[in-house]
């Protein structure tokens, strides 16, 4: 039998994990790692608006990039309609009408919070998909939070915001691309962005007992999931200078 988890259970479980009214979490989900959800996704969402609310901002991941996407075939985002492949809780997420969803034609997210506009303006225009001027790695820079609920760190697209920030030789295709928006005003937009190179297999779960280590994670229990919280200006400091001494670090050879 499921356990049953309620929304005060998750607002419990990640109070637990120091996430605190005011901050900024970026959120990596599987729906069913819980359990039995009563409310399901959406009670997973009011739960984590309800953890930062009143100042705090919440964002999912809402990808929409495939291997087959290149030079020969360009990315195409639709803002309002393009569904995302990263998961139910996601998908609920970027539907709501408060979400604030930005551009990016491969590594888009949607956001619900004060910072919400501050951190999705301008996405289409990074010129790689997590690079600092990202929300990815706005993130980092302005000490937000990774949260991971049922989910580890494979998931974790900062890392990308990282290789893409060390250059490592394997995250981005050779050549720019000429992708396609279409704004939820009906308005198009081509933008010319690097993309990222599939097919490179990562370990990234590597990194986790030198985060832990170094107190940038903390590990509890939601129901049934596992739920990570890494501090993400910390994980940038403590993975940044492995990437820059082994651009291989975590590459399975």
């Amino acid at each position: 039998m499921k356990t049953m988890v309620r929304k005060e259970d998750i607002v419990r479980g990640l109070r637990k994990l120091s996430v605190e009214p005011g901050e900024l979490v970026l959120v990596h989900s599987s729906l069913k790692s819980f359990g039995y959800v009563d409310g399901g996704a959406d009670a997973v969402i009011d739960a984590l608006l309800e953890t930062v609310a009143p100042e705090g901002t919440v964002m999912v991941p809402t990808l929409t990039g495939s291997r087959y996407n290149s030079i020969r075939n360009p990315p195409l985002l639709d803002v309002k309609d393009t569904s995302c492949w990263t998961g139910t809780i996601p998908e609920a997420f970027r539907r709501r009408p408060e979400a604030i969803r930005s551009g990016h034609p491969t590594h888009s997210v949607a956001a619900i919070g004060p910072l919400a506009e501050r951190l999705t303006a301008g996405h289409e225009r990074s010129f790689t998909p997590c690079g600092p001027e990202s929300p990815y790695g706005r993130l980092m820079r302005w000490g937000g939070k990774v949260v991971f609920l049922g989910v580890d760190l494979r998931c974790n697209t900062c890392f990308h915001g990282i290789e893409e920030e060390v250059r490592v030789p394997y995250v981005l295709q050779e050549e720019p691309v000429e992708a396609r928006i279409i704004w939820p005003d009906s308005r198009a937009e081509a933008v010319r962005i690097y993309i990222h190179r599939w097919g490179t297999p990562r370990d990234y779960p590597k990194a986790e007992p030198i985060l832990l280590q170094q107190g940038a994670m903390r590990i509890g229990r939601i129901g049934e999931a596992t739920a990570r919280v890494v501090d993400a200006r910390r994980m940038r400091e403590i993975v940044k200078p492995l990437l820059e001494q082994d651009p291989y670090f975590w590459v399975k050879r």
